[in-house]
């Protein structure tokens, strides 16, 4: 569903990286990130759009493409958006691990066809693969054993973690 979304968005998103500054972007999303976790985090509950229905999931989709597309960060929308659909943990990561990674793939596919993945970016992708792994096994490891209010708490500080990582290294 929001998969989709994320190819009608990618090609947007590879048109922002021609006129606007990837720094000014990436700093953007950052702001825009640490903003709605730490309000979340001092929410006792996050808002809901349990209403949104699929107009809403594919408009999410689509920012998500056009997100990916510009920063390469396809996971973090479809994130947001099962946590501010109210569904449990398994149902969201049920969604948001799928499209993410399918998502993932047709941006790497869309910035090599344009040229964009380069030998440094492989090397780069490499040198960040073993903590990508890293964090996989631990999220297996910790899989059922946290509640519902930690997870929440769990997904918003990792969303604020990034966040601050885009404003602060400006990357």
């Amino acid at each position: 569903m929001e998969g989709s979304g994320s190819a009608v968005g990618i090609p947007a998103g590879l048109a922002v990286l021609e006129w606007a500054p990837d720094t000014h972007v990436r700093a953007g999303v950052g702001v825009l990130l640490i903003l709605f976790s730490s309000y979340n985090l001092l929410r006792p509950r996050l808002p809901e759009a349990r209403r949104a229905g699929a107009v809403g999931d594919a408009g999410v989709g689509v920012l998500n493409g056009l997100l990916a597309g510009a920063t390469g960060l396809g996971g973090i929308l479809p994130t947001i958006w099962c946590g501010l659909r109210s569904w449990a943990r398994d149902e969201q990561r049920a969604v948001f691990q799928p499209t993410a990674a399918a998502t993932f793939l047709m941006t790497l596919a869309a910035l090599g066809g344009v040229g964009f993945v380069t030998p440094d970016t492989v090397r780069l992708f490499l040198i960040g693969l073993p903590a990508l792994v890293l964090g996989m096994l631990l999220g297996w490891a910790l899989h059922g054993r946290l509640d519902e209010l930690t997870f929440r708490r769990v997904v918003l500080m990792l969303l604020l973690v990034s966040g601050i990582s885009l404003v602060v290294t400006g990357r």
